[in-house]
């Protein structure tokens, strides 16, 4: 059998969390992975959630061995639009040393590589799996499960794979996520959709309305939020972190995206916007007639969807009640305003120097041949902050995608070799804590 053939597998099954259509095959991927890590000798469980089961395993070799919990997600974002596949997003297909796949990336693949690691491979650490089918939407369960059995998940060590390596050939290690807060916004005018011949002049425009909020959501000339006390919390970075961070190509950035400028919060390098900076985001926009030829509609809603990256010491919740506040605020007359908040994860900071870091790094800088680099990241995932709450506990946030692997968009990818030299590193980090380190 080919040593992919397994991964391959996991990545067929449409584990879709946000679509209900795809209920059942979420559970499917959780009872896939529950029988792998059975398979290796892992005591599993399932606990039943009101959407989505959480896996949770455990190897325990001897009670004075170390302990590291790896926690990942079975579940992915939706594969639209279909079209600009190459490939179908569930038949997993390897190119010129890459794997695509819906979830080659974020996160089967990267989960994979843990499971992997330790087939015929018995080191003396006792090893514990958290693996959720939520992580796309929040991870509204998760928290409650964690503060519930934080015992049962104590460990030395917790071990996230679900981020990108720095550039290629460049073993990274991440000590910093962003934080998210994630709304829909919805504008209604009047009762019904419009004749805008009969009612154009008279009749509120949701869809006009919903450009002048997002007008003035952001200054078009600094790059900066708008909304009152957006920034009141956000921690400085000191010149001495910012000289550990590694040098970006702009250029090459620019190229990679296909523009000519990289827009932002005036006066910040690229790399504080995205890692050290808090952002606002319109994701979707929705509103009228969007067939094909014309009708002459003014429609009696329109919204629009906005994420807004937090960072350090922001609060989701603080962040999302100022920004109703404020679109509440600066509607305009004849519209009324509706806000759901729809997710959101608190942004974390882990200490780069942990002895668990430490020894991640010699693992890493051993199997890749050169010194690992550290960075923040500008993503956010929830349940990083809540871990390091609830158990104290290092946490080792080892990406081992890439910036290019199209997260959330059409050919999602992740590099073989990175997956293949992922598994090495694991596995000597595993030898090196069973040494004592």
């Amino acid at each position: 059998m080919n040593a992919l053939d397994p991964l391959l597998e996991f990545l067929s099954i449409p584990s879709v969390s946000t679509d209900p259509a795809h209920k059942e095959d979420v559970r499917k991927a959780a009872l896939w992975l529950g029988e792998r890590l059975r398979a290796l000798g892992f005591r599993v469980e399932l606990h039943e959630t009101p959407l989505h089961p959480i896996l949770y395993a455990e190897r325990i070799v001897a009670e004075d061995a170390p302990t590291v919990l790896v926690y990942g997600h079975y579940d992915v974002q939706p594969p639209d639009p279909l079209e600009l596949w190459e490939t179908p997003p569930f038949t997993p297909t390897v190119r010129e040393g890459r794997l695509y796949a819906r979830g080659a990336s974020d996160d089967k693949g990267q989960l994979w590589a843990h499971v992997a690691a330790l087939e015929g491979f018995a080191p003396r650490v006792n090893v514990k799996f958290l693996v959720e089918g939520e992580e796309e939407i929040g991870s509204p369960h998760l928290l409650p499960f964690v503060q519930a059995h934080r015992e049962r998940l104590r460990a030395d060590a917790v071990l996230i794979s679900d981020g990108a390596m720095f550039a290629p050939g460049v073993p990274t290690l991440t000590y910093g996520l962003r934080g998210l807060c994630y709304l829909e916004v919805r504008l209604k005018g009047a009762r019904r959709d419009l004749h805008s011949g009969a009612f154009g002049g008279v009749a509120p425009n949701p869809i006009q309305a919903l450009g002048w909020l997002l007008a003035r959501l952001k200054d078009e000339r600094t790059g900066r939020v708008l909304i009152p006390g957006f920034y009141e919390r956000v921690r400085p970075v000191s010149e001495e972190e910012k000289a550990l961070w590694p040098h970006l190509d702009e250029e090459a950035l620019k190229a990679e995206l296909g523009v000519e400028v990289l827009p932002g919060e005036e006066g910040y390098s690229p790399l504080e916007r995205l890692w050290t900076r808090p952002t606002l985001d319109p994701n979707g926009v929705w509103g009228g007639y969007q067939g094909e030829g014309s009708k002459t509609v003014i429609p009696s809603e329109a919204g629009m969807k906005l994420s807004m990256r937090l960072v350090p010491d922001q609060d989701p919740e603080e962040i999302a009640e100022l920004a109703e506040a404020y679109l509440k605020e600066v509607c305009p007359r004849g519209h009324r305003l509706e806000v759901r908040r729809l997710h959101g994860g608190k942004p974390v900071l882990t200490d780069p120097q942990s002895p668990p870091m430490r020894l991640m790094a010699r693992a890493l800088e051993e199997v890749w041949g050169r010194p690992v680099v550290y960075t923040r990241e500008g993503g956010t995932i929830p349940v990083v902050a809540e871990l390091k709450e609830a158990l104290k506990a290092p946490i080792v946030l080892l990406g081992l995608g890439l910036p290019d692997d199209n997260l959330h968009a059409p050919n999602e990818k992740i590099d073989l070799v990175n997956l293949e030299k992922g598994l090495l590193a694991l596995r000597r980090f595993y030898e090196l804590l069973a040494e004592g380190g």
